[in-house]
């Protein structure tokens, strides 16, 4: 049976000067059926976008495709057809659904007019046709009223919403290929099986083919018939799904089912690409969650957080972003935080750290109420608790080295007799985070977002904390980066003390590094309780709903 889609021996380069060019992809081919889901599986860097963003021809201008590279559509070689075919192609046979709605969707212009404009330049429909024809395709994929939401902008919505917009656009002109990339990395639990349920129902109903890039081997388990596996610009394995996850043969593929933290099991190290390709002998023994002894280190009562919104000419509304959180932090503890977004998690540890005040209730620290102290009186304390942000891309000053970066709050707060002895510090620190100390005079740029997020990691050791915050700080890592962070993370705190607050949407990372959880719900903590009870006997119907969420595909693949 004819494929329809067939990539031959894809060769992609960038010229990044005019001395130097870079391979990103190498000799790659896979063939989409009719009527099915392929999956492209690997690391950041391993040539998933190029390879799909080669299929509709929409490369940056450096990049260089060879001559002897084909992508056949309909008998037709998509790289050679004139740039006008190309055009009418994109959106009507072919559509993409970007990762980052809000990055493709013009913030200036109401979802209905960016739905209408696709029907109206591909389908030819009247402006009204094209806005009754919109409001249908809001609500076939799941945006209720259909109607009101086409007058809304893109920040009107919620992140799962704008996703199902860029589906509705994709869908618009019954594409025979849909390529989805990442299209649930930044989105949470529920919201990701809502949308992968979408896609899976799509795909029957309009009988088309999907190219699902992604990095989280989980939901390609659900959702794809065919995976193909990559690295490093090479298709390392293809097959069926059932076999590619039942009895891979490549150590690639092997070592990214490994990296992924297990709900069955909790080795006191997660499997890093290293120790499968290598072949070295995997940790066993497992986690115990670590005892709270003596008093709390930081005890938290009737925590509030709330926002002032406009109502109208004279009346004012409050947001309640957070309702009267209680909790208390052990030394040597990790607390994990769940709930989607919006439930209040992030506002949690911002107040935490004091990053934001509280509207009500307190932090007792060392005997103080740090819900109290002015800015100059938070100062010393701010040593104390430190936090590591999401994003690794834009926590770190692009302008300094790394050296600078670690040094600079160390001068600011007078660790180290001199700058000497804090470079020094800082050099012990870069080692202590599996850096090498050649390092140190780079810039972030020059870094991947797993080294990145070490480098912040490293910056919060230099105050020498007690507490840390980590507020989704693995999320946007790959399965196998994510596992090396954790395990550092582990590292630390056992030859440190330290205490984590442990911020995150990824249910299993949870319950791997967490010994006590609480799961939070429109600013409300519903459920508390040890990892192993909360998953084992979750009690409170959100948490059956965030628990009933998580992707099961390698389970059910196998």
């Amino acid at each position: 049976m004819t494929p329809l889609i067939s990539v031959q021996d894809l060769r992609v380069s960038f010229r990044m000067s005019k001395t130097q060019t870079v391979e990103a992809v190498t000799g790659v081919s896979f063939d989409i059926p009719a009527n099915a889901t392929v999956a492209l599986v690997g690391e950041s860097g391993s040539g998933k976008s190029v390879s799909a963003m080669s299929i509709v021809r929409l490369l940056p201008d450096n990049a260089m495709v060879n001559a002897s590279s084909k992508i056949l559509y309909n008998g037709r070689d998509l790289l050679i057809a004139p740039i006008e075919d190309m055009r009418l192609l994109r959106g009507k046979d072919i559509s993409v659904v970007f990762q980052e709605p809000m990055s493709s969707l013009n913030p200036v212009f109401t979802v209905g007019e960016q739905l209408a404009e696709v029907l109206r330049i591909h389908l030819r429909l009247s402006s009204r046709q094209a806005l009754d024809r919109a409001m249908e395709l809001m609500a076939e994929v799941g945006i209720p009223n259909p109607k009101e939401r086409l007058k809304s902008y893109p920040h009107e919505l919620s992140g799962g919403q704008q996703q199902r917009v860029m589906i509705a656009m994709a869908i618009a002109c019954e594409p025979k290929l849909l390529i989805a990339d990442e299209p649930t990395t930044a989105l949470d639990v529920t919201v990701q099986r809502q949308i992968m349920e979408l896609l899976a129902g799509l795909q029957q109903n309009k009988k088309m083919s999907i190219l699902f890039i992604s990095h989280d081997l989980g939901l390609v388990g659900e959702i794809a018939n065919q995976v193909v596996v990559m690295r490093n610009g090479e298709v390392r394995e293809a097959g069926p799904v059932g076999s590619i996850f039942k009895t891979p043969t490549d150590a690639y593929t092997q070592a990214l089912l490994a990296c992924r933290p297990r709900l069955d099991s909790r080795p006191r190290r997660l499997a890093v690409i290293d120790d499968i390709v290598n072949k070295r002998p995997l940790v066993t023994e497992q986690r115990i969650c670590t005892p709270a002894k003596g008093p709390a280190l930081i005890e938290v009562k009737g925590l509030s957080k709330d926002y002032p919104l406009k109502a109208g000419l004279f009346k004012r509304s409050v947001f309640q972003a957070v309702k009267q959180a209680d909790f208390s932090l052990h030394k040597g503890r990790t607390l994990g935080v769940v709930g989607e977004s919006g439930s209040g998690k992030t506002t949690l540890g911002m107040m935490l750290t004091r990053l934001t005040d509280a509207s009500a209730g307190s932090i007792m620290f060392d005997g103080c109420d740090l819900a109290l102290l002015n800015a100059a009186q938070m100062r010393k304390y701010r040593s104390r608790i430190q936090i590591i942000f999401q994003n690794p891309y834009a926590s770190l000053n692009p302008r300094f080295t790394v050296g600078q970066i670690l040094v600079e709050p160390m001068r600011i707060h007078s660790i180290g007799q001199n700058d000497e002895d804090r470079a020094r510090l800082a050099l012990t620190l870069i080692e202590k985070v599996g850096l090498n100390r050649a390092d140190f005079g780079k810039y972030p740029h020059e870094f991947s977002g797993g080294q990145r997020q070490r480098i912040a990691i490293a910056r919060c050791l230099t105050m020498r904390p007690e507490v840390i915050v980590c507020d989704e700080s693995v999320s946007a890592l790959d399965v196998s980066v994510q596992a090396t962070v954790l395990n550092l993370l582990l590292d630390l705190q056992e030859e440190f003390g330290l205490t984590y607050l442990f911020i995150s949407h990824d249910l299993a990372v949870v319950k791997y590094m967490a010994d006590e959880i609480l799961v939070m719900s429109e600013g409300s903590i519903v459920e508390r309780g040890s990892s192993e009870e909360i998953y084992a006997r979750p009690q409170h119907p959100y948490t059956q709903q965030l628990l009933g969420a998580i992707p099961r595909g390698l389970a059910t693949a196998s």
